[in-house]
C-alpha cells in the first residue's frame, strides 16, 4: 500500500487530518517515521505558503506523498496580529 506522510507533529491536527482521510487508499504516516527529520524554517507570507513549504519539505526529505497544512489567527482589531 501507498504511503501519505501527514506532516505535523500536533496530536490535535493528526486527528483532525486522519479522521478526514479516513477511507484513502494510502497507509497514513506520521513524522514519527523520520526522527531525524528537522522541521523547515516556516518563511512564506501566508498560512498557504507555510503548508506548501512544508508539504514540499517533507515529501523531499521521505520520498513519500505528504499532506501539510498551516493556520493561526489573524484579528481584524489588531491589524492582523499576531498572524502567519
Amino acid at each position: 500500500m501507498r504511503q501519505l506522510v501527514l506532516a505535523t507533529t500536533n496530536r490535535a491536527k493528526l486527528r483532525e487530518i486522519t479522521s478526514l482521510l479516513a477511507g484513502v487508499d494510502y497507509e497514513l504516516v506520521t513524522l514519527d517515521a523520520w526522527p531525524d527529520v528537522a522541521a523547515p524554517e516556516e518563511t512564506g507570507a501566508t498560512f498557504g505558503d507555510n503548508a506548501r513549504l512544508k508539504a514540499l519539505y517533507y515529501a523531499a526529505a521521505t520520498g513519500q506523498f505528504t499532506v501539510a497544512e498551516d493556520s493561526g489567527l489573524e484579528i481584524d482589531a489588531l491589524g492582523g496580529a499576531p498572524g502567519v
